[in-house]
């Protein structure tokens, strides 16, 4: 069996860890979902929907904030599990 980027992680770095790890999955699933109750594939999607006038500015316009608070939010959530599983590993 070959090693894993988790066989050198000390138990106190698994709180740290799973808690990045649960904001990455929800923000993720929060995303489409908010996508989803618009039809919308991504952000740029709905924006140029609103744009076009293809879908009222309201509430569109407040989805299209949420899915890309939360698309920021899972990208920095995934750099900061990114950065700490290279740190552990070193």
């Amino acid at each position: 069996m070959s090693a894993t980027i988790y066989d050198a992680l000390p138990p106190e770095a698994a709180p740290e860890l799973e808690r990045l790890a649960r904001l990455v999955y929800e923000t993720r699933e929060h995303r489409r979902t908010v996508l989803q109750a618009v039809g919308a594939a991504d952000e740029q999607t709905l924006l140029q929907r609103i744009i076009d006038g293809g879908i009222d500015e309201h509430p569109a316009y407040e989805h299209y904030l949420a899915a890309r608070i939360l698309a920021e939010t899972h990208q920095a959530a995934r750099e900061a599990m990114a950065a700490s599983l290279k740190e552990l590993n070193r």
